[in-house]
């Protein structure tokens, strides 16, 4: 095969200086040599088409990390990475697109139906939590890493909600700024610091009884049906503040966090549900 300069790779290629020297440097597109006295870089007729592939592959807005993987992978394995890609990439903006409808009727004054919210009592529960601020792009992982250790070191199991894991969003994370977040499994609390010492990462603290009020979620829920889910909780919240204005009824506990809790059930409960603690018992 026949070696190019960079600048003559990138004309045939199309892409920038900049654009090559930062895909050697991840590891995408490397030189087949680089000149140890100049520092100058030159490739191989070979790499033009591989180069190409990471243009498309861009514009398919592939991370460099996923497009090093995929170059990596044999044909019809890369050919399924893609395609799973533009499954995930079609849901987002399906989900994008319904929240941008949302918002339209919403602006434009049509007000959503919103969900019925139910009430329940929670008592003291000791719970192991991992608890870390996280960028928006992160949030399923931190979530999978949290199951994982549930599932290589399972706890005891508690019936109901009240053993039910959840995660607690203390900020949520956003294209802006990250979030802190808190995902959190009851224990018995006769076996709590017992069962502490066999999880080092996570951190026990006990959670005083509370009063919830709480929506359930639809198993497809996306921002939109989060976003009914919280304006439900917000009005029927004020609708309970002037029905017991001046009674013992605590509506602004000091916080303990908008949590989704998740549990494995039949057709009869829901899985997930959106939930606000509003008092906490005396």
């Amino acid at each position: 095969m026949k070696e190019i300069s960079i600048g003559e790779f990138a004309r045939r290629t199309r892409l920038s200086l900049k654009a090559l020297r930062l895909y050697d440097q991840r590891g995408v597109l490397v030189p087949s040599r680089v000149d140890h006295a100049s520092g100058y870089r030159y490739y191989d007729t070979a790499q033009l088409d591989q180069a190409r592939l990471v243009v498309m592959l861009r514009q398919l807005q592939l991370p460099l990390k996923a497009i090093k993987e995929l170059l990596a992978r044999d044909p019809a394995d890369a050919a399924k990475l893609i395609a799973e890609h533009w499954r995930d990439a079609e849901a987002a903006h399906d989900a994008r697109r319904e929240l941008a409808d949302y918002l339209v009727s919403r602006l434009s004054g049509m007000r959503p139906v919103m969900y019925e919210v139910a009430t329940r009592e929670m008592p003291e529960r000791s719970l192991l939590c991992l608890k870390r601020t996280v960028a928006v792009q992160n949030q399923f992982a931190f979530g999978k890493e949290f199951i994982a250790i549930m599932r290589e070191r399972p706890l005891p199991k508690i019936e109901g909600r009240t053993g039910a894991f959840f995660c607690i969003y203390w900020s949520h994370p956003t294209p802006d700024g990250d979030g802190l977040i808190e995902w959190c499994k009851p224990v018995p609390v006769g076996e709590a610091h017992t069962l502490a010492e066999h999880y080092p990462e996570l951190t026990l603290r006990t959670e005083p009884a509370h009063l919830e009020m709480f929506v359930a979620l639809p198993a497809d829920y996306g921002a939109v049906q989060w976003g009914i889910a919280c304006e439900s909780l917000d009005a029927w919240g004020q609708e309970q503040a002037l029905e017991h204005e001046g009674d013992r009824l605590a509506l602004t506990p000091d916080d303990l966090g908008l949590r989704t809790t998740y549990l494995a059930t039949g057709p009869s409960e829901p899985g997930v549900d959106l939930a606000i603690p509003f008092a906490v018992e005396p």
